[in-house]
């Protein structure tokens, strides 16, 4: 610890501790320009300059460390005029074109020179005009406004890890540019925009709609991937026109593109603004009453006729919890069945259950602030920078700033492999062989937690006595890489205090539950649980997966957990009793499994032999022209209520604007539906409905309550952790068919589920779908980039251009989930993210 006086003040603060920092831990505020917390201190601006006793010039507070001893001051006559002086040299190669500017208002320049009263100016030079950058998608960059503090560059190189822009040319000619002069990295997150403290970044979709005061800023949630960034909708009109994130949220600002360019989906041509019921095959607008009155007979109709059994639900981790909680209420209580389920079938509800028998958890283990800290951290069939981005910034984090090991398993050469120690690029589909000889490695080398596994496991011998009759050199076969590659891994994770085991959609849909099983007793392994710093995360892609199965959504539990007396359908279930005509009625709230669910084919041609087809969504699709009556939903910024992450946090959204049209928000829509049905008074408001689903579930409470303008309160009961957690019985792997191609089907950055598809903004970087193909397989088969490609499995067949790559392994090919046009799920079979294919030039 070091000591020192500020002002007067005594104050003592670890070593490394820059004057800045301990300042702040008196209540002293030095002023800043270039300085951000998140960041490394550049020291370019020179406006936290204080005086130090002995020192003859001043020194800069933001990246000066304190030393025993020293006395600082931060305020004096001589201070006041230097700082005043660096503002006035600082304008001289600043255009005064506040008026225009975007930045106008919310200008950290502007709010310096106030403060500072740089308010006249005695110098003058020669400007050179600098040409703006136009060409950038979603950014536009008027260097003649720069003022060259690097905050972009720091929260680009530091923060998102994408070396996408960096300081360029020297002297007077210096600017801020992408390197090489395109934006080749640019994951487009507009995290740069929001760390420019001028004008010079701007986001072209915001720029001329309006001083940033003239909007109303509502405070909520993001409604795309799972990590629960919180965020700022800007309105007018009853339009969101941007969206921000404050360094003082739990994501400290930082965002992807979709949390802070997707918002344009609300405003696509294709929403859903009135209902439409179908009449002589051909559907037609209809007034809420009518289409109310056309659902609820035809319903009534088919349960007095093939009994409750007869209809099914199949629900979204795009609503809330509150809707969530109703949708399952309707089914069970309204209809009296239980033939309810979603998404979460296609893996993350099979795994959720294997983590809560074994953890005693539902979901992750910890929180992901965690990770920040760790010491070691797996990443395992998971593409984070598409999946949960915001968890790939904190393990970026991690690994740059505390030196945390990483190893890297992806059976493609994802971003984070730039940070990773170890990168293991396993062959499709070897997901279990590659974590069983990573355990056969690590009892090899003698590196598992033995403190942990005696004190708090059982079923340990049993374990190592089946691993030991593994041979490793055969594991690393089967899972494509070598042995000594999986003896590195174990080093880096081994006999770590802290390690974060993170896993993804390769494991949760591709692997099965004995592959979740595998990472369990991995995890138990280097002693995850209990890491002050570490745990075990699923990662999910969409926003509410966690509390939609918290409230209910599924056939064999009702909210809170409890066992459902009489088990309903599951989504393949109720595909296949459509199929044989006993399931006649169909719900399905905020999702479209033609879109982006497998077998998608086999979906649609069950779906046209339903009786009844409702469809509750926000925009026009091929479902909804399927439908019999179709009915307008809010998207999130439209509504109230509480999402929850993988990480058990609750957390209230606020509406910003009011849905279109004749839309309304999704609980308003069931619930009326509950009423009519049962006759029951319909919940007046999301608050009520929020009350009866935490006594209902019996694991959430708290009342939602605003602080600094932020709904927050609501809670979820987490169970104790168990006494002693159970290892898994071991799998002995199988090798994986060798195939002459496997599709590999996932999420890109730039877009997440289908919704991001509708945004303008998005399809600006990312306009449609492609199929990735190795170089060298390019070659062989004269498939050139940009021709065109066909995919064959089975008797279904896409196509789409070619994107030839140096990203994936010979063998393989990727396409991404996201796009309706390209429909590359529908090659896969159920509960699968890769399957063996044909590929020819089309």
């Amino acid at each position: 610890m070091v000591s020192l006086t500020i002002d007067g003040k005594n104050v003592t603060v670890p070593a490394g501790t820059t004057i800045l920092d301990a300042a702040a831990q008196l209540g002293i505020t030095i002023p800043t320009l270039c300085w951000l917390q998140k960041v490394s201190p550049t020291g370019a601006c020179r406006v936290c300059a204080v005086e130090v006793e002995g020192v003859d010039r001043n020194m800069t507070a933001c990246n000066t460390p304190v030393k025993e001893g020293i006395k600082v001051t931060t305020q004096s006559e001589a201070l006041t005029a230097a700082r005043k002086k660096i503002m006035e040299l600082m304008l001289v190669n600043h255009p005064l074109d506040c008026p225009v500017c975007d930045a106008g208002g919310e200008c950290g320049l502007q709010d310096a020179c106030y403060e500072l009263d740089a308010v006249r100016q005695d110098y003058s030079a020669v400007l050179e005009r600098r040409p703006i950058r136009y060409d950038w998608s979603l950014l536009e960059s008027d260097p003649n406004r720069c003022i060259l503090c690097e905050k972009c560059v720091k929260v680009d190189h530091e923060i998102v890890g994408a070396d996408a822009i960096a300081v360029v040319n020297r002297g007077e000619a210096t600017i801020i540019d992408t390197v090489d002069g395109k934006p080749l990295n640019c994951e487009f997150c507009g995290n740069c925009i929001e760390a420019c403290p001028t004008g010079t970044l701007i986001s072209k979709p915001f720029k001329f709609r309006g001083r940033p005061w003239t909007f109303t800023v509502t405070k909520s949630v993001c409604g795309f991937c799972s990590t629960g960034c919180q965020i700022e909708y800007h309105s007018r009109n009853n339009r969101v026109e941007r969206v921000t994130s404050s360094d003082t949220t739990y994501n400290n600002g930082n965002l992807c593109i979709n949390g802070r360019f997707g918002y344009a989906y609300l405003n696509t041509p294709d929403r859903l603004t009135v209902p439409l019921v179908k009449e002589g095959g051909a559907q037609v607008s209809a007034d809420w009453n009518r289409a109310m009155t056309g659902a609820v007979a035809k319903l009534k109709e088919i349960v007095a006729g093939a009994g409750p059994q007869a209809v099914a639900g199949i629900g979204s981790p795009r609503v809330t919890n509150e809707e969530s909680y109703l949708f399952q209420k309707l089914l069970r209580d309204a209809i009296g069945t239980g033939n309810i389920d979603s998404e979460a079938r296609l893996g993350y509800a099979q795994a959720q259950a294997v983590l809560q028998g074994i953890f005693g958890c539902t979901g992750a283990s910890a929180t992901i602030d965690r990770i920040d800290r760790a010491q070691a951290i797996l990443v395992i069939g998971c593409d984070l920078n598409a999946e949960s981005t915001g968890v790939e910034y904190r393990v970026i984090k991690a690994a740059t700033k505390n030196d945390a090991r990483l190893v890297l398993a992806n059976m493609r050469n994802v971003k984070l492999k730039k940070y990773a120690n170890a990168h293991l690029s396993y062959r499709p589909g070897a997901e279990l062989a590659l974590i069983t000889g990573l355990m056969k490695a690590i009892l090899d080398e003698g590196l598992e937690n033995k403190e942990f596994i005696a004190a708090a496991t059982s079923g340990f011998a049993a374990l190592q006595g089946a691993l030991a009759s593994q041979q490793l050199a055969s594991l690393a076969e089967a899972a494509g890489v070598s042995e000594a590659s999986l003896r590195e891994a174990a080093r880096y994770l081994g006999k770590k205090k802290d390690v974060a085991v993170i896993f993804g959609a390769d494991v949760i849909r591709g692997g099965g539950v004995e592959t979740v099983k595998a990472v369990a007793n991995l995890a138990l392994l280097l002693g995850a649980p209990m890491a002050e710093n570490g745990g075990i995360f699923p990662i999910e892609q969409k926003n509410n997966i966690q509390g939609m199965l918290d409230m209910g959504v599924a056939p064999d539990h009702l909210p809170g957990y409890r066992p459902a007396a009489a088990p309903g359908k599951d989504l393949w279930q109720i595909v296949a009793g459509i199929e044989q005509g006993t399931v006649k009625a169909l719900y399905l709230l905020g999702c479209d499994p033609l879109a982006t669910f497998p077998e998608s084919d086999r979906i649609r041609k069950a779906l046209a032999r339903l009786d009844l087809l409702i469809v509750q969504d926000i925009a026009t699709s091929e479902l909804t022209g399927l439908a019999h009556v179709v009915f307008p939903g809010a998207a999130a910024a439209e509504k109230s209520g509480s999402f929850t992450t993988p990480d058990n946090r609750v957390q209230c959204l606020s509406r910003a604007v009011t849905p279109p049209g004749d839309a309304r928000e999704d609980w308003d829509i069931i619930g009326e539906l509950i009423s009519r049905l049962t006759g029951a008074p319909h919940a007046r408001s999301v608050a009520e409905v929020t009350v009866e689903m935490q006594e209902a579930s019996g694991i959430y409470g708290g009342s939602c309550t605003l602080v600094d303008g932020r709904c927050s309160g609501l809670t979820k009961a987490m169970p104790a952790a168990p006494a002693t957690y159970a290892f898994s019985a071991a799998t002995v792997p199988a090798a994986p068919a060798v195939e002459p191609f496997t599709l590999i089907v996932g999420p890109i950055g730039f877009h997440n589920g289908s919704m991001s598809t509708r945004s303008a903004n998005n399809l600006t970087v990312s306009p449609a779908g492609f199929v990735e193909v190795a170089s060298a397989d390019a070659a062989r088969l004269g498939i050139v980039d940009g021709g065109s490609v066909r995919v064959t499995a089975a008797n279904v067949s896409i196509t789409g251009p070619a994107k030839v790559s140096s990203r994936i392994q010979a063998g393989t090919i990727f396409a991404p989930v996201h796009f309706r046009d390209l429909k590359a799920s529908s090659l896969l079979p159920a509960n699968a993210t890769s399957v063996g294919v044909k590929v020819e030039k089309a």
